[in-house]
């Protein structure tokens, strides 16, 4: 497709007060924000869509005048899920560098700092976009957080910024002002409620197309095992799902997305809250015509599935959640405090009240009656996220476990200064359920990880998983001991050997035979602490042998705290002590491993 001649676009700009919002995002951070301009101009009277970039047609990218791109960096500088199809059409070699020249762009990146490709997508995306001939209006915006204030310390002053320049190149239509922030906007949607007698709820269409997100396999869960002793203070379960007839496959290094839902106490209180009979139906309408219904929600639905399965009450509210609350309070003290929270002056408030206890939806709500009891129905989509899905490593192969997925799961759950603990929202949910007790069944899909292991038969693999971090290496091992693929070694790192040693009895059988040798690290069971990255320095020859001549891959997999630092320090004193290398020579043959992906790492906070 050839792009137009720009000189035609620069008159049709004056004409069209449209605005394209696309995004990229992975925990909903970037969504929110991309809601947020989409509302904010609508306030300037421009036609605006609001959309994910691969729901995005990306092949008119060449039409549209103005862009706003909102998006995430994931992993190790990785696309979020919802951009990776967009991502791969626009590094085309092919696409002329004219292509987009009639396009004024601006681009907001969302990052932190702690890891090392610090917004890498929002400062690619932003040079690729330049190269394609657009005309960006903005410096590239990169928010972070790490910041005291989260990301809203960057995105507010550029926001401010951004419509300052838009309205300079796209004014006002005459006659018009720009909606004040007194005037609520329309719902996405309007609520009918049906008689008692509406019939069933209509069910899902059965589907053969392979299992994803919108299509999630409804996978029956066969065993729901606790790995851990009874009085170690972290339940870890061992879960094991039948996907047999799924069409799904997947190797060592893919991960598992599942969809949760929330506790029938939450859904149960909820409603109470909001005065909503759980088992009243409805059907919903959008307000605008391009407006898409919400994914895998039925039609008609009752309150209970909207609450149970789609409404994330369980997620701490972002900013705009109290901004729209503010709008429908009767209460001026309440009123008041939603403000002062939606406010850039509030935000360290907020905080304190909301993101550092850990305050979920659904208790804030209990926090402001008044306003709750006066929330109006249509606008639920427009305050509440959907649940997202959750990802976790595969920890079994399919050569070992033919039609079956395992996973390692840490049940969430610890103290903040509110009394009862908060709970992990899928762990929990996962961890309450008992196939004994009659069919469990739990939405699920695979998805390609990040992680590759060697195809090279002759090729060691080096795994440092502490904790949980050791579920993508059990499938590894699974799979290269079936394959009869020698030098698996694995560094373990848990607090005792009595308590949280996951999976023993299996290594230790591996270890017997000669498939695997094995590296403990029981950090509590000495006075001393030891850990994964001790192991490694004590082992030192060894790890620069299997790496300098056995061409060895060196996986990381855990938390992302302080540990993958730990353990990047630790090679580096291998390769100084064992391979005669400098200090910069051992960050360049590091920087070496990593750019040739014989360095591999997956972590998370």
């Amino acid at each position: 497709m050839q792009p137009p001649q720009c000189p035609s676009f620069k008159i049709l700009k004056m004409a069209a007060r449209k605005i394209l919002v696309l995004f990229g995002s992975q925990t909903g951070t970037a969504e929110d924000t991309a809601e947020r301009i989409g509302r904010e101009a609508k306030r300037r009277h421009f036609q605006c869509k609001v959309e994910a970039l691969d729901s995005y047609g990306v092949a008119n990218l060449i039409h549209e005048t103005l862009v706003v791109f909102v998006c995430a960096t994931t992993g190790q500088g990785d696309p979020p899920d919802n951009m990776k199809n967009f991502w791969r059409f626009l590094f085309r070699k092919s696409l002329p560098a004219t292509s987009l020249c009639q396009m004024d762009y601006a681009v907001l990146g969302l990052g932190d700092s702690s890891y090392p490709k610090f917004n890498f997508i929002a400062k690619k995306l932003h040079k690729r976009l330049l190269q394609l001939g657009g005309n960006p209006i903005m410096p590239v915006a990169l928010g972070d957080d790490q910041h005291d204030l989260g990301p809203d310390a960057v995105i507010d002053p550029w926001l401010l910024d951004l419509w300052r320049k838009i309205l300079a190149l796209y004014p006002l239509p005459s006659g018009l002002n720009v909606i004040g922030p007194d005037v609520i906007l329309p719902p996405k949607f309007t609520f009918q409620f049906l008689e008692a007698d509406s019939g069933p709820i209509q069910q899902e269409e059965v589907t053969r197309e392979a299992p994803s997100e919108l299509h999630p396999f409804s996978a029956r869960m066969v065993s729901n095992q606790r790995v851990t002793a009874e009085s170690h203070f972290q339940d870890v379960r061992l879960i094991e799902f039948n996907i047999m007839g799924s069409g799904m496959e997947y190797v060592a290094g893919d991960v598992v997305m599942i969809q949760p839902r929330n506790a029938p106490e939450d859904v149960q209180l909820f409603c109470d809250l909001l005065h909503l009979d759980p088992d009243k139906h409805f059907v919903i309408t959008p307000t605008e015509s391009n407006t898409p219904f919400p994914a895998l929600l039925p039609q008609p639905c009752s309150v209970r599935h909207l609450v149970s399965h789609y409404l994330d009450i369980a997620c701490i509210p972002r900013r705009s959640f109290f901004e729209l609350l503010s709008y429908f309070s009767p209460n001026e003290l309440e009123r008041e405090k939603l403000q002062e929270f939606s406010s850039a002056q509030g935000q360290e408030e907020l905080y304190a009240y909301c993101n550092r206890p850990r305050r979920t939806t659904v208790e804030v709500l209990h926090d402001f009656p008044h306003t709750t009891g006066a929330i109006p129905c249509d606008y639920l989509f427009d305050l509440i996220p959907r649940i997202r899905p959750r990802a976790f490593s595969i920890a079994s192969s399919m050569l070992a476990f033919p039609g079956r997925i395992q996973i390692l799961l840490a049940v969430v759950q610890y103290k903040t200064r509110l009394s009862k603990p908060r709970r992990g929202l899928c762990s929990s949910w996962l961890a309450s359920l008992d196939p004994q007790n009659g069919a469990v069944r739990v939405p699920l899909w695979v998805k390609q990880g990040s992680m590759k292991f060697p195809a090279d038969p002759d090729s060691p693999a080096i795994m440092i998983g502490p904790g949980t971090g050791v579920a993508p290496f059990r499938a590894a091992i699974q799979e290269r001991v079936a394959q009869g693929k020698n030098g698996n070694c694995l560094f373990f790192g848990c607090r005792q050997r009595s308590k949280d040693f996951y999976c023993q009895a299996e290594w230790e059988e591996l270890v017997k035979t000669g498939l695997l040798t094995l590296f403990m690290a029981f950090s509590r069971d000495q006075e001393q602490k030891v850990y994964v990255q001790h192991c490694i320095r004590e082992n030192k020859k060894l790890v620069w042998d299997l790496v300098s001549q056995g061409n060895a891959y060196i996986y990381l997999a855990g938390n992302a705290k302080q540990m993958p630092e730990a353990v990047a320090e630790a090679l580096k004193f291998v390769f100084q002590s064992e391979g005669g290398l400098s200090t910069s020579e051992a960050e360049e043959y590091f920087a070496t491993l990593d750019r040739t992906h014989r360095f591999q790492a997956e972590t998370w906070s």
